[in-house]
């Protein structure tokens, strides 16, 4: 009886993620993006202002914030390549389930890859998922219930034979495919999704003003199940842990009505250095990004899928219309996180439970004259929002000690008097939000993309701390460096300035200090993404 009235008394985690969310792009932040109730939430609690991703794309990311472990210890060093059922299932759903948490994951997971090159038989991947029938609900990675969307941002028509033309239609897919396909009439979901409601077409590469309803979009989608979860919760007696993960405002950005009227493209604000500056640049950056040329605009890649070489320059008129939708898909999705705010007060659960916010990695939209996310490892790319809220945490408190989404497994562990059965990287951030002594010297990103992916060899390593922030291209001993306090928008590489040779090196132990063990063996790749 004992352990049951301790089991209660544990808080429950509310965990919400974003998808590609730029760091800056919050109403706190200042930019022209509307987003109240992560305002609200931000200055009732604590938000960490230098946090960053453990790596710049989706699956190396979220594996590292539910393993607590860096990309070259769990061993999905770049998207397409897949996490053990071993790594997932040491990771915080698994823990906190043995401990008697009731776990589920409500959204995107992608832990493991979907444009698989054959089954790989995972519910996420393209062939297999149809062997998952409409009454699995897991467990998966560590989470006892779980309800999917493999396809978060789908992909508009292409040439009949495109090669990887995703075919996630019933029966392939999971539960949020299975239900967008079903309203309507058959194949109406996807017609309104791809149709312009404006009649404009393309606005810019993977942009447009979708005609979908905003009720059969998915960030409602993900609202309404975490809120039926969250009405189911209020009965139980033992503690939960739910991690509602929203896919947006990743590409495409096909923002519904209303919320893509919200934003004046003429009115949003778009970067001041927003052109593209390769002198001044390691030499993947000129390699990679170089040579632009015109693509289809509803691909952002060149043709040779697999070889992400080349994305389109963007003018002006292109890159506020991209905007606009961006902060739209955003306004939406913080509509939504208020709706679940909203049921978590009203079921009292609030009362014990801590709420965070994060997002898995940035979006470069237009920083630098670059668009979404690659091996340009600018702010806007690698640093996040991370905010905190609940019963004893500060209200209006900002922390700026270099923290990563790594270190998230390891508060939840704390928060919940867990004892973690595995060596991990990632270090409790109770003591800071709590004001106890404890500074951070260090936090760190890592990338090892093969010539599969990119056509050239890349072994990058970053280091971020208060002040600088330095890159390590290990294959050719390149790379870049960055006073952020002096040079926030990341103009000046210091990299080969022999006056920060003192602090390159010092940036460079930390570096080859990284913490944990790195596998010995690479995991294979699978898929593209």
């Amino acid at each position: 009886m004992d352990w049951i009235k301790r089991l209660k008394q544990k808080p429950n985690i509310l965990f919400i993620t974003s998808d590609q969310h730029r760091w800056d792009c919050f109403g706190f932040e200042h930019r022209k993006v509307q987003t109240p109730h992560l305002d609200k939430l931000a200055s009732s609690g604590t938000r960490f202002t230098n946090c960053i991703t453990p790596n710049a794309v989706c699956q190396p990311a979220r594996a590292s914030i539910l393993t607590g472990l860096l990309p070259l210890s769990h061993g999905v060093i770049d998207n397409g390549i897949n996490l053990t059922n071993e790594m997932g299932n040491s990771g915080f759903a698994q823990q906190l389930a043995n401990s008697g948490y009731e776990t589920a994951l409500l959204g995107k997971a992608h832990f493991t890859s979907k444009a698989t090159f054959k089954p790989t038989g995972t519910p996420e991947c393209q062939f297999s998922s149809a062997d998952y029938g409409p009454h699995w609900f897991g467990p998966y990675m560590g989470f006892g219930h779980v309800e999917l969307m493999v396809m978060g941002h789908f992909q508009r028509r292409l040439a009949p034979g495109h090669k990887f033309l995703l075919p996630f239609e019933p029966p392939n897919g999971q539960h949020f495919e299975r239900w967008f396909h079903s309203r309507g009439e058959a194949g109406e979901a996807r017609r309104l999704w791809e149709d312009s409601c404006d009649n404009k077409g393309l606005l810019a590469s993977q942009t447009w003003s979708s005609m979908l309803p905003e009720k059969w979009h998915t960030s409602t989608w993900v609202a309404d199940r975490a809120i039926k979860f969250l009405e189911t919760s209020k009965s139980k007696e033992g503690p939960f842990c739910i991690w509602a993960s929203f896919p947006d405002p990743h590409h495409p950005f096909d923002c519904p009505a209303p919320w893509n009227k919200m934003y004046d493209p003429d009115d949003v604000d778009i970067p001041e250095f927003r052109y593209r500056d390769f002198d001044k640049r390691p030499w993947w950056h000129q390699k990679l990004y170089g040579n632009d040329q015109e693509i289809n605009p509803n691909e952002y890649t060149n043709k040779k899928l697999g070889k992400v070489a080349r994305i389109s320059a963007q003018t002006d008129n292109q890159l506020r219309n991209m905007t606009s939708n961006y902060f739209g898909m955003i306004s939406l999705m913080d509509h939504n996180v208020g709706r679940i705010l909203g049921a978590l007060k009203q079921s009292k659960l609030d009362q014990n439970t801590i709420v965070i916010f994060t997002s898995d990695h940035g979006e470069l939209l237009g920083d630098h004259g670059l668009i979404l996310k690659g091996p340009t490892l600018y702010e806007g790319l690698t640093k996040v929002g991370l905010i905190f809220n609940g019963p004893n945490i500060a209200s209006n408190q900002n922390i700026d000690q270099p923290v990563s989404t790594v270190d998230l497994a390891a508060t939840f562990y704390d928060f919940c008097e867990i004892d973690n059965q595995y060596d991990i990287q990632s270090r409790s951030l109770r003591k800071l939000i709590e004001g106890k002594q404890e500074t951070r010297d260090v936090a760190y990103n890592e990338w090892r993309a093969g010539s599969d992916r990119y056509n050239l060899m890349l072994d990058l390593r970053l280091v971020r701390t208060k002040k600088y922030k330095a890159t390590f291209e290990l294959e050719s001993g390149d790379g870049e460096m960055y006073n952020l306090h002096e040079d926030p928008f990341e103009m000046n590489n210091l990299y080969n300035d022999l006056g920060y040779k003192k602090i390159k090196r010092e940036l460079r132990e930390m570096m080859l200090e990284r913490p944990g063990d790195v596998l010995d063996t690479e995991l294979p790749r699978v898929g593209v993404n």
